[in-house]
């Protein structure tokens, strides 16, 4: 079935989505958390009642998420924006069941609105994990959440949560633990105060080897000292190594490096690769024959990585690039017209169903 999807094309495995959503469950039990689906890195909805068996809702970065999150996943759906519009508001707060504020101008603005609403506000506490400036919530100057805590206890009677995101791809669980125990010093008379507090995303403990074990001992440990309902909001960890993308390659050509051109590109189908310069994933092979694969798009440097393969590539060689889910279908784009891939689902049982292809039709209607 896979040979008569037309490349490009996007697969999602459940199988291999299970085993992430299997250590969520996990987490979920031994630590008494919850776990919310972070849309901004995933929002691929084909696969959302699956997940949702194992989840406990989602949360989102803008209204159109919220909306996703309230029609397609059900359970708790959370909002949080950087900063919401007049028009927006009462739309994000008809679909949310808890609404976050990015400041405490933000929830001072829309107190009243929101005066029936589960409010949080989102909490900075000056250290992440980033390797990336360009990703660091705790960088200087941040607009990313409240850090003065005289500020914050103000207004403490108008909210019952925090929401903090520090994490950024860290998985190593004492740099996690030592973060936290930063946050319990500097902010504790605050969580003291609060009923609920969301870990936010960026947390890899789905990853090979993280200790689940000590993970859910210091979660819970943090939710009994505080007596706080603790979220986390699993992004990349809800659907690791869980999707490829599938490709043909269209050209080979040698210019000074043996070059395979396919049918996909960086920028507009991966554009993480681009913005952090890393290079696209595929199953380790240490074969003889050394190609860089490039996309299709007219940017020079549309290049997806070097990579090894057993045989020389020939024109219509189908090649699949591993761990392609987070952050690729809800940023992917129609830089130079290059169509988007498709989106289909490998089901438990094996078979393949495809389940979105786009066309002209949708390159037109997102221009006028």
């Amino acid at each position: 079935m896979n040979e008569l999807i037309k490349t490009p094309y996007y697969l999602i495995d459940k199988s291999k989505l299970e085993r992430n959503m299997e250590k969520i469950a996990y987490v979920r039990e031994h630590s008494g958390a919850k776990a919310l689906l972070a849309l901004k890195c995933f929002a691929t909805w084909s696969v959302f009642d699956f997940m949702s068996q194992y989840m406990d809702g989602t949360t989102s970065s803008s209204l159109n998420e919220v909306k996703l999150g309230k029609l397609k996943f059900p359970g708790e759906t959370h909002a949080y924006s950087v900063a919401y519009a007049d028009d927006e508001i009462d739309e994000v707060l008809a679909h949310s069941d808890k609404i976050i504020f990015n400041s405490i101008s933000q929830l001072t603005r829309f107190s009243e609105a929101s005066a029936d609403k589960v409010r949080g506000l989102r909490l900075n506490p000056g250290v992440s994990s980033s390797d990336f400036l360009i990703a660091d919530p705790a960088r200087p100057f941040s607009r990313l959440g409240e850090w003065d805590a005289a500020k914050i206890e103000a207004v403490l009677p108008l909210i019952s949560g925090f929401m903090i995101h520090n994490n950024c791809e860290n998985s190593d669980f004492e740099l996690f633990d030592q973060m936290l125990g930063q946050i319990e010093e500097r902010f504790g008379h605050l969580l003291e105060q609060v009923s609920w507090v969301s870990l936010g995303g960026g947390i890899h403990f789905t990853g090979e080897g993280y200790p689940l074990d000590r993970f859910c001992a210091r979660l819970k440990a943090f939710s009994e000292r505080y007596g706080v309902q603790v979220y986390l909001e699993p992004g990349e960890a809800a659907i690791t190594l869980s999707t490829s993308l599938e490709v043909t390659v269209l050209d080979t050509l040698y210019n000074g490096k043996q070059l395979a051109v396919v049918d996909s590109s960086i920028e507009a189908h991966m554009l993480d690769l681009l913005i952090y310069r890393q290079e696209a994933k595929m199953e380790p092979c240490d074969g003889p024959h050394q190609y860089m694969v490039c996309g299709k798009s007219c940017l020079a440097g549309d290049i997806f990585g070097e990579f090894n393969f057993d045989s020389e590539l020939k024109i219509g060689d189908r090649l699949s690039f591993i761990d392609a889910a987070g952050y690729t279908m809800v940023k992917k784009n129609w830089f130079n017209g290059v169509n988007m891939p498709a989106i289909a689902i490998r089901e438990l049982d094996g078979s393949v169903k495809l389940v979105r292809e786009f066309g002209f039709q949708d390159y037109l209607d997102s221009l006028s």
